[in-house]
């Protein structure tokens, strides 16, 4: 059984002045997926259907639902904090 253990970057803050970057970093994330679902056969569809590739996901960023965003923005900010935790520094 597959047992995840993901670095622990609990005690890792981000400031405030990040949150343009997680927002272009989560972006990024969904064209990036969008990207690689197009290339393997994938389009709109108003639901998800695995069977003929359908998902209702294939659309620009700003018009995704806020929960799919947030997913997107969890994950570019989680990657920011393991960068700060194996102490690489963050400068614009």
């Amino acid at each position: 059984m597959f047992n995840p253990i993901p670095i622990d970057t609990s005690n890792i803050t981000l400031n405030s002045d990040l949150t343009a970057l997680i927002e272009m970093l989560a972006e990024n994330t969904h064209n990036v997926w969008a990207q690689a679902r197009i290339r393997e056969g994938w389009t709109y569809g108003a639901e998800r259907d695995d069977s003929s590739k359908q998902t209702p996901c294939l659309i620009s960023y700003r018009d995704l639902p806020e929960n799919e965003k947030e997913y997107d923005r969890r994950t570019a900010a989680e990657t920011l904090k393991v960068i700060k935790k194996i102490g690489y520094k963050i400068e614009k």
